[in-house]
């Protein structure tokens, strides 16, 4: 097990001298790991990630809670002010569609799946992950707009749909008998009591760091590590007094974000953490998870995988923009660029740890099926139609064409941050 351990820790440093260099030949650090995983894990046997269940649910909670307050609390409503509408219509009606569509299709095409199981793949397969469109999301040809509006979609809809995942487990489990009759109820309180306790602990924290730092009474230095502890206080703090530690950090960083008034370096601390922890998961997913998954692909699977992808994604994006302004190829740019990822791993993972193997094993499959077809097909359309469809809103500037900005992107799954610049300016000659 060192011997691994040591092998992972070279890899991720082997990454790291080489990720510019790989974002050449569209290789998302997602994807690297991925195949790294399929290729040294369980089939060579070279890596030995047998770890213990208890092992695994750690790092797949502690990942979900950094992912889930960062991007809660890096949230700028002052940046996001020009595109508030359109966020709201994707989150507050594409999303919902999106999840009641996945339910649906499941319940009438997956084989022991209904009820409460149908809505967990529903809810796990809707959030979407930006990072694995990277390339996409840094290219200046994109309209700013258009690559804001999905940064921020992939940044909330992973917190918005945890609430339902959570909900749909605790039925799963009760279904199973692994759980008292009243798991979903007991859940729902879970749930408010977890929302209600992240907000006081967002504010207090947020009202706090901003006096000690105007007061010189904090170090900036050392603020990163304080506010990377706070998330992980929020969670342990709210499972101590009977709230749901998931919601409460999503709400935590939310409630953080308005008011902390501290430099975002403070922020990427925490960012940078939960991408190293990201990074373990897409390894974890292509070592152990997917190899388990490949035994139970069935070709109903495969048709859920790519509709989830497709129409559950897309259909859904298309009805909430509706009357927008944006032209149809953006709203289809939209709609195709909804990757599944970090999240609907995590959610994956937390399936496998909670539920008897009989109630995981017709839900777990679909869900890894759907993030791998993701890896690989986002990861090889986000360049050739990210330049195509800049080209063509340069050449309408309709409502999407907004000038360029530096805006940072959501790069948990990607192994850090990237930023999008603006696009170099020509000389007389037309060169660069």
């Amino acid at each position: 097990m060192d011997g691994s351990f040591s092998l992972v820790l070279l890899l991720l440093f082997l990454w790291c001298l080489c990720s510019r260099r790989m974002e050449r030949f569209e290789l998302t650090a997602p994807a690297a790991f991925v195949l790294t995983g399929l290729l040294l894990g369980e089939g060579t046997g070279v890596l030995d990630l047998a770890l213990p269940h208890e092992t695994v649910k750690v790092l797949a909670e502690i990942t979900l809670v950094w992912v889930l307050f960062t991007d809660a609390a890096r949230l700028s409503l002052r940046a996001l002010r020009p595109e508030l509408g359109l966020c709201v219509r994707l989150l507050g009606i594409g999303l919902p569609l999106c999840v009641g569509l996945g339910t649906l299709l499941a319940s009438a095409l997956l084989p022991g799946v209904s009820g409460w199981a149908a809505l967990y793949v529903g809810a796990a397969l809707a959030p979407t992950d930006a990072a694995l469109g990277a390339t996409m999301m840094v290219n200046p040809e994109v309209p700013a707009r258009i690559r804001r509006l999905i940064n921020v979609e992939s940044g909330l809809n992973d917190g918005i749909v945890t609430p339902l995942v959570v909900l749909a487990l605790a039925g799963m489990s009760a279904a199973q008998g692994t759980a008292g009759p009243d798991a979903s109820g007991h859940a729902l309180v879970q749930l408010a009591v977890g929302a209600a306790y992240g907000a006081v602990v967002g504010l207090a924290a947020g009202w706090l760091l901003r006096t000690t730092l105007r007061r010189g009474w904090a170090a900036e230095d050392f603020a990163g590590v304080g506010v990377l502890a706070l998330a992980l206080l929020g969670y342990t703090s709210a499972l101590a007094i009977g709230g749901n530690g998931f919601v409460a950090a999503f709400v935590a960083g939310l409630a953080f974000g308005t008011t902390h008034g501290a430099p975002r370096r403070v922020l990427l601390y925490v960012e940078q953490s939960a991408s190293l922890l990201s990074v373990l998961v897409w390894l974890v997913f292509g070592a152990v998870l997917l190899p388990e998954a490949f035994a139970h692909f069935t070709w109903q699977v495969v048709v859920y995988a790519v509709l989830s992808l497709t129409v559950i994604r897309m259909l859904p994006v298309a009805l909430s923009l509706i009357g927008s302004g944006l032209d149809a190829g953006t709203v289809l740019f939209v709609g195709w660029f909804g990757p599944r990822g970090l999240a609907s791993i995590i959610f994956g993972l937390l399936a496998v740890e909670e539920l008897a193997p009989a109630g995981a094993q017709p839900v777990v499959p679909v869900v890894a099926c759907t993030v791998l077809l993701s890896v690989l097909a986002h990861g090889l359309t986000s360049a050739p139609l990210a330049s195509r469809y800049g080209r063509a809103a340069a050449k309408g500037m309709g409502p999407s064409g907004a000038a360029p900005a530096e805006l940072p992107v959501r790069g948990m799954a990607a192994g850090g941050l990237h930023r999008i610049h603006k696009p170099r300016t020509q000389n007389a000659d037309g060169k660069r």
